[in-house]
């Protein structure tokens, strides 16, 4: 290696450091803030149904709800944020579901449930895809995987962290004459609002805009991407039309849906599934807590070792496979260790997929394409988000168990595999057709 290629290699090395540092915290606290405000219903349905007069088939479909709203404005909103930049367009997300939040507590009849939740599923439209197409403007293809796993670690830490937390502020009930999933509701819609604020000062939209980088790495960095860009677009679309139409986009959507159909009848329906053993909300905050923190560790890994192999098809198949193990062995799980093991299978193996499959995307998109098709992907996949929760609801009542909703949901992981593996396959194939034409 020369000393000018020595030299640039520090500087590459030091400018991500420095990026990662300055934006993956605050990022992540973010998506901790968004995660919770869409899971925390979980926690209110222990007390919230009871009061209301809720069935496991309306609370199902009320919580599931959230992602048809998502799905309406998810590809306009991604557009939005290209155009406008994500410092003020992500800061406009975040006040506005801060609003719908905490309007939660204020639901009486299943119809004002189900309203509430779908403008909160559209006000937040676009967060998601906005911070995974805003990471591919900060740092080089070879680490994407490790910083997208490393920012969605927020998710299991929010159920981690959040429940607790969220079980504590149930423990308000009476106050104010509140009761304490009321409460919950409001305290918790007021970080999305405080920080949506925080984001419109602190966020930088482009490694061009960045004053607190040094110039050298300043310029590594947008010209490492700028190259990126300029070698994948012999091969990449571009066009907004061409990211909602691609068939490897297509694909990905019905892939993405098994692991949101997991990931949320988790997040929402994981409390009510540990309460069927008789444990007190304390007691399921803390438990609550297990499968979280076990999958920070393991998505982390595990998206670090997706960057260092390069390899991202089997790194996503493999843990939506132990997912669906998770979500069947749920089914039969007949005490509370049982159920643990259960859930936390289920985080493990979803969170895990997140960096690998978040990385695909960017492989053959860019420009507005990117923008369109990674919002496509997580807004028709996130349907299952809508489905899961749902399914788990409807048979609950059918049957008087969890485990046929699970089973369900299970069984969309397994196709999940079968379908990223696919596109892998098809994936080399197509690359090798592209370069004989080359030739």
């Amino acid at each position: 290696m020369s000393i000018a290629a020595a030299n640039a290699e520090e500087i590459g090395r030091r400018a991500v450091s420095r990026a990662a540092w300055r934006l993956i915290p605050f990022l992540m606290l973010l998506y901790f803030v968004s995660f919770l405000d869409r899971v925390n219903i979980g926690f209110a349905g222990l007390t919230m149904n009871r009061d209301l007069g809720y069935s496991s088939e309306v609370f199902g479909f009320g919580g599931g709800l959230f992602f048809l709203g998502y799905f309406l404005l998810e590809v306009p909103s991604n557009l939005m944020l290209r155009k406008l930049g994500a410092r003020v367009w992500i800061a406009r997300i975040m006040i506005t579901w801060s609003i719908f939040s905490a309007a939660n507590a204020f639901v009486t009849t299943p119809l004002s449930f189900y309203i509430v939740r779908f403008l909160l599923g559209m006000a937040e439209a676009g967060f998601f895809p906005g911070i995974i197409l805003y990471l591919s403007y900060w740092f080089p293809a070879r680490k994407r995987a490790a910083m997208i796993g490393i920012f969605m670690a927020a998710a299991p830490m929010s159920l981690a962290l959040g429940s607790p937390v969220s079980a504590w502020l149930m423990q308000l009930h009476g106050l104010w004459g509140l009761q304490g999933w009321q409460w919950m509701f409001l305290l918790e819609a007021l970080p999305a609002l405080v920080l949506g604020l925080v984001v419109l000062v602190a966020l930088t939209d482009k490694p061009e805009h960045a004053r607190w980088l040094p110039d050298d790495e300043r310029a590594w960095l947008v010209e490492t991407l700028r190259q990126e860009e300029a070698d994948t677009a012999p091969r990449a679309h571009h066009s907004i039309w061409k990211g909602l139409s691609d068939w490897r986009v297509l694909l990905l959507c019905f892939a993405y849906f098994g692991t949101a159909a997991g990931l949320y009848v988790v997040g929402i329906w994981g409390p009510l599934f540990l309460q069927q053993f008789g444990l007190s909300i304390i007691e399921i905050g803390w438990l609550n807590l297990i499968p979280g923190a076990v999958a920070i560790v393991v998505m982390i890994v595990w998206g670090w070792n997706s960057d260092r192999t390069g390899e991202r098809y089997w790194h996503t198949a493999i843990a939506c496979l132990i997912s669906a193990a998770g979500l069947f062995y749920g089914g039969v799980a007949g005490s509370v260790a049982g159920a643990l093991l259960a859930l936390t299978l289920v985080q493990v193996g979803i969170n895990a997929t997140k960096g690998p499959i978040w990385s695909i995307p960017t492989l053959f998109l860019s420009g507005p394409a990117a923008a369109t098709g990674i919002a496509a992907i997580n807004s028709v996949g996130n349907i299952g988000g809508f489905v899961g929760p749902y399914m788990v609801g409807y048979l609950k009542d059918l049957t008087g168990s969890y485990a046929g909703g699970l089973y369900f949901s299970g069984a969309t992981l397994i196709l999940s595999a079968v379908l990223i593996l696919l596109l892998g396959v098809w994936m080399k194939k197509y690359a090798l057709a592209q370069a004989q034409r080359g030739q």
